[in-house]
């Protein structure tokens, strides 16, 4: 467990939590793993996000990562936060759990969070661009990886390669 808060750490951020925002702000909260994760309810991301990095006590000062979690064929998504206190030496793992129905007109959405880390701007586009996460608010939501005009999202479970692109055999 190098580099993760001690449980006592663990268990006051979640305390910390439910005293600032509510009960309902953390949907729960899983410590079995390598690293403790916090579900949050998507409604509170930002400003959360916000009071984790402007808090003084913990200070999540470094957005590490964002990824996207595919839970094929459910019609579930994830968005994992990975968090990291630079100052004191310590991560965290935030999950927002997404319903939807997969169609490509739907397209899961969350707020960004880029208005908090900036480097958000960015894994909020390769989330977008290969998963198909739409972030509500984004400065500049485009694909970043794949051409402007390609069609699906290559990291879904259930994408299919097209046969080409503009002519060029693609399998």
């Amino acid at each position: 467990m190098e580099n993760q808060p001690p449980r006592t750490m663990i268990e006051k951020i979640v305390e910390d939590i439910k005293n600032t925002f509510g009960e309902d702000c953390l949907v729960r909260y899983e410590d079995a793993g390598l690293q403790p994760v916090l579900s949050v309810n998507p409604s509170y991301l930002v400003q959360l996000c916000a009071w984790l990095r402007d808090n003084p006590y913990y200070h999540f000062d470094f957005l590490s990562n964002i990824t996207a979690v595919d839970y094929y064929p459910e019609p579930r998504f994830a968005v994992v936060y990975n968090l990291a206190s630079l100052p004191f030496q310590y991560q965290l793992t935030l999950r927002v759990e997404l319903d939807n129905d997969r169609s490509s007109d739907h397209l899961p959405e969350l707020p960004s969070v880029s208005s908090v880390w900036r480097t958000a701007d960015w894994h909020e586009r390769e989330a977008f661009d290969l998963m198909g996460v739409f972030f509500n608010d984004h400065p500049d939501l485009r694909r970043i990886l794949m051409p402007d005009d390609w069609q699906g999202f290559p990291l879904r479970k259930d994408y299919e390669d097209p046969e080409e692109y503009h002519g060029i055999p693609i399998k």
